[in-house]
């Protein structure tokens, strides 16, 4: 049997706040207003005196209070680093939301490219044993230390989210592919940041920068072609494109390297919410598909990239 989506709930907040207005904006001399200008993110959403596990476990909360069967595996996307209920919160979301059951641990060293490895693990948790029923994914969004605005474009934003993958369910995953690149390392690695300083992983020099970038290219044309190859399908097929929250100018670099337009929605939500990290793909599939502009049989290719050089793509079909 196919296994898909059962249920989603994103949680967002209730506050909006201007980029430009940021308590920490003001205090990054790089932070200009044109850098923010450029990254495409007008406003983020704000959570008040919470943090990452707590949203995840809210998140998880409210999608079991719809339906109350208890998944059998619950698997937590790490916290950014520098949160400090890193190594236990998967436990601590798993408690919180109220779960006994549920076998939690975590998932981590993926960036936002998580999401996509999680509904991958999950899909195979599945398939590998037929006690299962469902298997939750969530995680929590927020920003690591005193700075929502990152060197230099990228502003982060508040929410959680929590989804499930069932038997049966819809969209279903079609195929899904991932690759590594660990020859950028140096990049990819946690390092210890100075109030309105870059961070030496913020900071990188621009041809390794640049490599970087050319990789992710390369591998995520490879990997479209390989989910698609996979499943019969051409790029004619696909009816919406999706990727994460992070530049307008992003979506302009995948566009011209997939020969496929990256759907208006992330540029939406960039804008009025910011970047989530692995949040933001769930999101705006979550979203794409309230519109009702989608019908069965529909697919929806979904993108992954993050810094840490890890890259998925993952084909539903509606």
């Amino acid at each position: 049997m196919s296994i898909g989506i059962g249920a989603v709930h994103c949680l967002l907040p209730g506050e909006h706040v201007r980029v430009v207005d940021l308590p920490q904006f003001a205090g990054l001399g790089y932070a200009a207003p044109e850098g923010s200008d450029a990254s495409g993110v007008r406003s983020v959403g704000v959570h008040a005196d919470t943090d990452a596990g707590a949203l995840a476990a809210r998140a998880c909360r409210e999608l079991l209070a719809a339906d109350p069967h208890e998944p059998d595996v619950m698997i937590h996307i790490a916290a950014r680093p520098g949160e400090g209920d890193v190594g236990t919160d998967a436990g601590r979301v798993q408690h919180a939301a109220g779960m006994t059951a549920a076998f939690p641990f975590t998932v981590a060293g993926s960036g936002c490219a998580a999401s996509a490895v999680a509904w991958a693990l999950a899909r195979d948790l599945l398939a590998a044993d037929p006690a299962r029923r469902s298997v939750l994914v969530t995680y929590g969004s927020r920003p690591t230390d005193s700075s929502r605005v990152r060197h230099p474009v990228m502003v982060i934003g508040d929410g959680a989210f929590a989804m499930t993958l069932v038997r049966g369910g819809r969209p279903v995953l079609v195929a899904h592919r991932m690759r590594a690149d660990g020859r950028f390392h140096e990049l990819a690695g946690t390092h210890p940041r100075t109030p309105g300083r870059e961070s030496p992983h913020e900071s990188a020099g621009g041809r390794r920068a640049f490599e970087l970038a050319m990789s992710g290219r390369m591998h995520t044309a490879a990997l479209v072609d390989e989910v698609l190859a996979e499943a019969g399908l051409t790029k004619d097929d696909v009816s919406a494109t999706l990727m994460p929250n992070t530049t307008t100018g992003a979506y302009g670099f995948y566009e011209q390297a997939l020969d496929l337009p990256i759907h208006p929605i992330c540029g939406e939500h960039l804008a009025r919410w910011g970047h989530l990290g692995p949040m933001d793909v769930v999101l705006n599939l979550d979203r794409l598909l309230a519109t009702g502009a989608l019908t069965t049989g529909d697919h929806v290719l979904v993108l992954g990239n993050a810094r840490v050089a890890a890259w998925a793509v993952t084909l539903w079909e509606i």
